[in-house]
């Protein structure tokens, strides 16, 4: 059975430590997914493809593993992308 009291009457839930933890989070530094150094781009088409072009030329795919992650067309012909590679080679 549902209960047709106002809402006003429920007490709220304590929010303090969503809060806390979500500021927190936000000021942290961006934290690595893993062993890979990761970089998002915004670009129109022929600056995205010299942008993943300076980065295949600055971090060899053999040397660093270097790769396009993930890519997106946006409206615009402005494509996302996210260039991911190791931070060093051995």
């Amino acid at each position: 059975m549902v209960s047709k009291a106002p809402r006003s009457q429920y007490p709220k839930p304590p929010l303090d430590g969503l809060r806390k933890r979500l500021k927190e989070s936000r000021e942290a530094p961006s934290q690595q997914r893993g062993a890979f150094v990761r970089e998002s781009f915004k670009l129109p088409r022929l600056a995205a493809r010299e942008k993943a072009r300076e980065w295949f030329e600055q971090y060899p795919k053999a040397a660093y593993w270097t790769e396009i992650e993930s890519w997106y067309e946006r409206p615009g012909d402005i494509i996302e992308f996210t260039m991911r590679r190791l931070p060093n080679a051995d």
